[in-house]
């Protein structure tokens, strides 16, 4: 080969190799890890996100991606049990090294993955509602805290309903007992006497609720008026509304509220005998508004007819959009500069109106209360503004004191008489 012809080859070569290396940083991929159950007692609930999640990313890479890199999903299953969650969230983030989890349902499970996800500076978005009494830096919750929740429907039974006495009734974890501390406060600074509130645990995946609604009837014995708050989770909640139909009990005789019942649990159930009955979330499928139908009419394209849609699917739709907007304007996944651009971002809630991610990782969102109807889908009849969401209650006096701000005090657990940050680490 002549000189000039081994010049021009050396240039053709170096010139290959920087193509060569530009497209091999261009097709990187980065990785979603995906935490919900898809086995035991959850995956009634949480096999649905997995598909949201999917159908989610699907959307996504049409669109190119992020950074021109394609989306891949890592799916694992922890089964519905609770170490197990831990686990499969360090297998994700330290073996698949995903860029950040969409995942959990229960709190005990959420609770499980905090100090694998603080330790290890990974990112989490929560899609349930839950307790509150918790704000973590490495987690952005997406479902509703018990101001936009649990405190708004006890208002429904008290104001419109004029529930007397209350039943309080819960599946054995941190999330039922924690907020109906709260509940038994709320409701004691409303005037209920002690002796008028009944609380009740029961395991997960509990079946015999003869007994149960049997001693919920006999409150009503002296003529005041019953509700039922539930906080009853997974699959428990079909032997629950079974029995109360088999002891004739009507939404008019003793309502029921919950928080962990919607359109797919009552997909599985004869709705005939729950009419009447309430749930209170932040969307329900029956929400008219052109964003939810294109959001419905996606969803069924690709699952099919029979699926329906449910609140935290909204939630990981508003969390993976704000996630895409976030990455993209940061133009890295890198966790700390992902969340420096999480605060403040907008989106809109399915439901009308905009979501925003507040300073303590919470959103703002509206708080709806839908009744049952025959189809097993939820006719709304309250529906307020955006309300924001509070990482601790303002009805315990030792959470009264504190806030959570990650973006100016760079604290989850700031005390405000004291003026000093209490930790910086989740209490486990």
């Amino acid at each position: 080969m002549r000189p000039a012809d081994e010049d021009k080859m050396k240039k053709f070569l170096i010139a290959s190799a920087l193509v060569c290396g530009v497209a091999t940083q261009a097709v990187a991929d980065i990785k979603v890890g995906i935490l919900h159950s898809l086995s035991g007692t959850m995956a009634i609930s949480e096999t649905t996100l997995k598909d949201t999640m999917l159908m989610l990313i699907d959307q996504q890479n049409a669109k190119g991606g992020i950074l021109g890199e394609k989306i891949v999903p890592v799916v694992v299953d922890p089964a519905s049990n609770w170490p197990l969650f831990a686990e499969k969230a360090r297998e994700l983030l330290t073996v698949h090294k995903v860029d950040v989890m969409f995942g959990n349902w229960t709190s005990v499970s959420r609770k499980s993955v905090l100090p694998v996800v603080e330790e290890l500076n990974g990112l989490l978005f929560y899609p349930v509602q839950y307790e509150g009494e918790e704000s973590s830096k490495n987690v952005f919750y997406t479902g509703a805290a018990p101001n936009q929740q649990a405190i708004p429907a006890t208002d429904y039974f008290l104001e419109e309903l004029g529930v007397e006495k209350f039943a309080l009734l819960g599946t054995d974890y941190v999330y039922p007992r924690t907020t109906n501390k709260i509940l038994e406060q709320y409701l004691k600074d409303k005037g209920i006497a002690a002796s008028d509130i009944f609380v009740n645990y029961t395991p997960f995946g509990h079946a015999d609720w003869s007994k149960i609604v049997a001693d919920v009837v006999a409150l009503g014995a002296q003529g005041k008026k019953v509700g039922v708050i539930s906080t009853i989770n997974g699959d428990a909640n079909v032997g629950f509304y079974k029995e109360l139909a088999a002891a004739g009990v009507s939404a008019d005789d003793i309502p029921v509220v919950a928080f962990s019942v919607g359109e797919e649990e009552l997909s599985g159930l004869d709705t005939s005998n729950l009419v009447g009955h309430l749930a209170a979330w932040n969307y329900f499928q029956s929400a008219e508004t052109p964003v939810n139908a294109e959001f419905i009419k996606t969803w069924k394209a690709k699952m099919g007819n029979k699926r329906v849609t449910n609140d935290p699917m909204e939630a990981h739709y508003i969390g993976f959009n704000m996630w895409v907007e976030a990455v993209t304007k940061a133009g890295t996944t890198d966790v700390d500069k992902v969340r420096e651009n999480m605060y403040g971002l907008t989106f809109p809630n399915l439901t009308g109106g905009i979501a925003e991610m507040l300073p303590n990782h919470h959103l703002s969102k509206p708080v709806l209360i839908g009744e049952i109807k025959a189809d097993g889908q939820f006719d709304i009849i309250s529906k307020t503004a955006e309300v924001p969401g509070d990482a601790w209650t303002d009805f315990l006096p030792e959470s009264k004191v504190l806030v959570s701000d990650w973006k100016n005090l760079k604290c989850g657990m700031y005390n405000q008489t004291t003026a000093s940050c209490v930790q910086l680490k989740s209490i486990y």
